[in-house]
């Protein structure tokens, strides 16, 4: 038996125990943890970029819609599709072209999604009517909707075991901070172009980015778990090779066990709903669709509710009035939105202990917490209701992404095996979209029809019902993604 600080047997080893092992230096240093590689992190870092956009389209949608709708003159009705049609896009997208990902590979649909994205933003900007904004702002929501499950699958497939968890979601806060990102871009515009057609700019000032995005994500592996489950053994280990590069290089050679090339399902919708995936599909979809109900229906519109209960600094007798209105209401959402970011930084930290279904739970409770707040304080006095609402709604955001927002999407790419993994996870999240296109068209007719006490209250119950779900499709998807695969979907507490 060779006595060289590279163990490998001559049976082989798995992908994953490749990426988890700890380097073994030739003078015998041994290190306490697996450090990450350049690869890993560049796959890291354009994966974030993917979470980012989200945040600055969709969320920055609710800031620009006043002034979209002072241009186009859009009634009720235009209003919703404006909000909903990105997610419905979303929703779409998810499984359509987030699926393919498990036909084509993660590396390809990565690019593709980007090449969409940028299209796409690029005619939105251009937008000469009513019609063509709608067409262009499903289209970015097709391109984002794949990034679901990509963005998390070339991320969650590449990493230790150990820090997943962590590097995923730290991946997802981007999506807050696109959030903020856009509340500030609205701001810095508004306050140097008030003009109505000042939301084109907000829009246009991610397509450079974005450029740059497609043209790292060329220069990437592609997934060494998609290629073994599709038998292609030799790439595999090429690409898991280029993985794990570094100085002085470890492993020195990497040769997989052929037993791990093993397992592939046909795509369809049926394989997520047989014996052994149903339990998965449930956690991973259900919990998600109640979440997206409250966080996209408050987060999109939290500039209007609060221009709504605590009432405009003046009434819109001209352009320069709206910008100014809109300006203040984006002040209040971007103190919000940093709630967002304190949110997913405690996940990070406590994901790998406290684990993803306490989480979840504790979260959604929480959520229910703060909209409850929000809603109790609409029957106080001004200055006690002003400090009661912005209470609720940072607890709301602190909570979302320490719970549900960060953790339903983390589930989502863990439960399901490899070669459905990205059909599981996008699915997933075409599920949870629906609520969000409910939210997000119903939301403007519901805030007029019903008040937005009744409708806090609703989603106070959604909240509940989701850590119920939770509670009952209970599945922890801590450890390597190989065992999580093997073993047999069973409730854990």
């Amino acid at each position: 038996m060779s006595t060289e600080p590279v163990h490998i047997p001559p049976s082989g080893k798995s992908i994953q125990q490749y990426i988890d092992e700890v380097p073994v230096w030739p003078d015998g240093t041994e290190l306490k943890g697996t450090p990450m590689t350049a690869m890993q992190w560049r796959i890291w870092s354009l994966a974030v970029a993917g979470k980012f956009f989200e945040g600055l389209v969709i969320f920055m949608t609710g800031i620009a819609l006043p002034l979209i709708v002072q241009d186009f003159s859009l009634q009720a009705a235009e209003k919703g599709v404006v909000t909903a049609v990105a997610l419905f896009g979303i929703l779409i997208g998810a499984t359509m072209l987030g699926g393919l990902s498990d036909v084509f590979g993660r590396k390809r649909m990565f690019i593709v999604e980007m090449v969409l994205f940028v299209a796409f933003l690029i005619g939105l900007t251009l937008s000469p009517n009513y019609i063509w904004m709608v067409v262009c702002l499903f289209g970015i929501g097709l391109a984002l909707g794949c990034d679901y499950p990509t963005a998390h699958l070339v991320i969650s497939e590449a990493v230790p075991s150990k820090g997943r968890g962590g590097l995923v979601l730290g991946a997802f806060a981007f999506q807050a901070v696109g959030a903020i990102v856009g509340a500030g871009l609205g701001i810095v515009i508004l306050d140097v172009y008030p003009e109505v057609d000042a939301w084109r700019w907000m829009y246009a000032a991610a397509i450079i980015p974005a450029i740059l995005v497609i043209v790292g994500r060329f220069f990437i592996t592609d997934s060494p778990h998609w290629l073994a489950s599709k038998g292609r053994v030799e790439e595999a280990e090429k690409e898991t090779r280029r993985l794990l590069k570094r100085e002085p290089q470890y492993p020195k050679e990497v040769r997989l066990n052929k037993e791990h090339a093993h397992g592939h399902q046909k795509v369809s919708p049926a394989v997520l709903f047989n014996t052994h995936n149903r339990r998965a599909t449930f956690l991973a979809s259900i919990p998600w669709f109640l979440q997206d109900l409250g966080t996209y229906g408050i987060g999109i519109f939290t500039p209007i509710i609060l221009a709504t209960t605590l009432g405009s600094s003046k009434d819109v007798h001209s352009v320069a009035d709206l910008a100014q209105n809109v300006m203040l209401s984006a002040k209040g959402t971007a103190l919000l939105d940093v709630l967002l970011i304190l949110g997913v930084l405690a996940a990070i930290f406590m994901v790998e202990g406290t684990g993803r279904i306490k989480l979840q739970i504790i979260g959604f409770i929480g959520c229910a917490v703060g909209l409850g707040l929000a809603a109790i304080s609409l029957n106080l006095p001004a200055g006690d209701k002003t400090i009661l609402l912005f209470a609720g709604f940072m607890l709301f955001n602190f909570m979302t992404n320490l719970g549900p927002n960060a953790q339903t999407y983390l589930l989502a790419g863990e439960v399901f095996p490899t070669s459905i993994r990205g059909y599981g996870a996008g699915f997933a999240a075409s599920f949870a979209k629906i609520g969000a296109v409910m939210t997000a068209f119903l939301f403007p007719i519901l805030l007029h029809n019903i008040g937005t006490q009744i409708l806090l209250i609703i989603l106070v119950g959604t909240s509940i019902l989701g850590a119920i779900v939770t509670w009952i499709f209970r599945v922890e998807t801590r450890g390597s993604l190989e065992k999580i695969e093997k073993a047999r979907i069973q409730p854990q507490v």
